[in-house]
């Protein structure tokens, strides 16, 4: 098995577990980072970095002490960042949420246009990468 269908296999195993602000425990919570920890864990051993505490507002906030793309940034510490247009199932993709905002969403492609992520309020899904989600995607990563 590649290594991006291992990435793919293990985050298809987090599908359902529950949205959690910062959690990242299989079958307990998760948030969107936190989903992305728990796959490294998995396929690469342990975290490189763990993120400091952060709220759900943290990239908004004027003076909230970040830099413009911290998730960017974090990533690129420990990931080959490429371009958007070569992602790939396996790949890590981050998303702004608003026009001119920093990415602070995260997703694992999984292949055919899908994407497995977990966000406020739901579980973690697949789901399609629709056009809104395209249009939103800001950098992508390869473990």
């Amino acid at each position: 098995m590649s290594d991006a269908e291992l990435i793919v296999a293990e985050a298809r195993r987090w599908i359902g577990t529950p949205y959690q602000h910062q959690a990242s425990c299989k079958g307990a919570g998760t948030d969107c980072l936190g989903l992305v920890r728990g796959v490294w864990r998995e396929v690469k051993g342990c975290e490189p970095e763990v993120p400091p505490p952060y709220t759900p507002d943290w990239a908004e906030r004027p003076g909230g002490g970040v830099s413009a793309e911290t998730m960017a940034d974090g990533a690129r510490r420990h990931m080959s960042e490429i371009a958007v247009a070569e992602a790939r199932a396996g790949d890590v993709v981050l998303f702004r949420m608003r026009a001119g905002g920093p990415a602070k969403h995260a997703a694992i492609l999984s292949g055919a246009g899908h994407m497995i992520h977990a966000y406020s309020g739901r579980a973690v899904v697949e789901s399609e990468v629709t056009r809104w989600w395209a249009s939103r995607m800001a950098f992508a990563f390869r473990f």
